[in-house]
């Protein structure tokens, strides 16, 4: 039988169809070690990765499965730069900043893609993303952008007007897109079994069904209590990102938790006019539908009307009507499989990374544009740590503001502006 994730409802295409799941034991007993990292999605399995390759001792505690989380269960887009447009970075920075922020991510994408060659991982790597439009005001910004993207040094997108967008859609749905050939998809749950085996390879201590009860600064050690035992390390990750709970009050207020939903359909052999050429497509509502066909020619289809933090007791009835609505054709298609999850995000859809304690640093809220900046994070945080690379303070220095109403108001403030935006993105 699959693993059922405590956190995460439904099984996911991904769990299904991974090779082997290898399990860590949980803890037992306490340690002592100079990094310990609290997570074991992309952020924290890098990070033990990076440092265990250069000779430092590091554990790492999930207080689930490795994957359970976004890093496992996510749409799998790679995208390009940030979450936030260039231009409303550039806005906001200055283009120095907002071109060191691009850069940043453009050697996040490369590292993911070279990490999974040198270690012969199929991480069923497809090339092409789609960004399409469902209303005609945005169609200057559109036009605008790959200027703006080649500005930036990028040469890789295109505008495409209602009828390349329809073909290269399948559908008629869109008005007019941006084609980017410079990245593509993958398949999560691969690359999470593949960092953890990798990590554990080079010296990193696993540890699966491990939670952190409490993370403090102790007599100069970061100390992490979970029920099993004690850890004691020099420096410490928080690598949660929407999982945080109330384990760290300044992420907790930072990082928000949204559920997001995916379905996947039977192979659309008989359906050769979606999707033809097996980009990923990401549309421009501000609750963002995403969805793309896997290599064995899957529809995966991702989003929702109105993010709240429980489950809907149907995820197939709400992500069918969505694909319904964009191609009618499939409108009774089966969902083989259908899941969720967590988004971590914040509140300008920028990441969160700050020294929340001496030597105990948190990164998380990578607001749906996580698969490559997540996996770049931890890397570069094993690289700070040991006194190699600062691309890390690029993102330290964003100014990452508290969700109001605090902990008690925060969701519900939270659901009220989202339903808001999706009511909008029917306007």
């Amino acid at each position: 039988m699959p693993w059922q994730s405590p956190i995460s409802p439904g099984i996911s295409w991904y769990e299904t169809t991974v090779d082997a799941r290898p399990e860590y034991a949980p803890l037992d007993g306490s340690t002592t070690t100079d990094v310990a990292i609290v997570g074991g999605g992309f952020t924290g399995l890098q990070a033990a990765y990076t440092l265990a390759r250069k000779g430092v001792g590091v554990v790492l505690i999930d207080a689930h499965r490795f994957g359970d989380g976004a890093s496992g269960r996510n749409g799998g887009q790679l995208g390009t730069g940030q979450r936030a447009e260039p231009a409303e970075l550039e806005a906001q920075l200055g283009f120095e900043r907002s071109k060191a922020l691009f850069d940043l991510a453009e050697n996040a994408k490369r590292y993911i893609l070279d990490f999974a060659r040198e270690r012969d991982l199929d991480i069923e790597y497809m090339p092409g993303q789609l960004n399409v439009c469902h209303k005609k005001s945005y169609e200057k910004d559109y036009r605008e952008a790959p200027a703006i993207a080649e500005r930036y040094g990028y040469e890789h997108v295109s505008f495409m007007d209602q009828a390349e967008t329809r073909e290269r859609v399948g559908s008629s749905f869109y008005l007019f897109g941006l084609r980017d050939t410079g990245t593509g998809h993958i398949h999560p749950m691969k690359l999470v079994v593949g960092i953890a085996s990798a990590a554990s390879a080079a010296g990193a201590v696993l540890h699966e069904q491990t939670p952190a009860l409490k993370i403090a600064r102790s007599d100069g050690k970061a100390v992490i209590t979970t029920s099993r035992g004690t850890i004691r390390a020099d420096r410490a990750l928080i690598a949660c990102n929407g999982h945080i709970g109330d384990l760290e009050p300044q992420t907790a207020a930072r990082v928000m938790p949204i559920r997001s939903f995916i379905g996947a359909t039977p192979v659309l052999d008989a359906f050769p006019s979606i999707i033809p050429g097996g980009e990923s497509i990401a549309d421009s509502r501000f609750v963002v539908r995403y969805f793309r066909k896997s290599r064995d020619g899957r529809l995966l289809f991702g989003g929702r009307e109105a993010y709240t933090a429980d489950n809907p007791r149907d995820i197939s009835r709400h992500i069918r009507r969505q694909i319904a609505e964009i191609y009618p054709e499939l409108g009774e298609i089966d969902i083989a499989h259908a899941w969720g999850g967590s988004v971590g995000i914040t509140l300008p859809r920028q990441p969160f990374v700050r020294e929340v304690m001496p030597g105990i640093t948190s990164i998380g809220g990578f607001s749906g544009h996580g698969v490559m900046l997540s996996n770049y994070c931890g890397k570069l945080y094993a690289e700070e740590a040991t006194g190699g690379s600062r691309e890390l303070d690029h993102l330290k220095a964003l100014k990452i503001p508290s969700f109001p109403g605090g902990p008690r108001f925060r969701s519900p403030l939270l659901f009220l502006a989202l339903t808001w935006y999706a009511l909008r993105d029917k306007l």
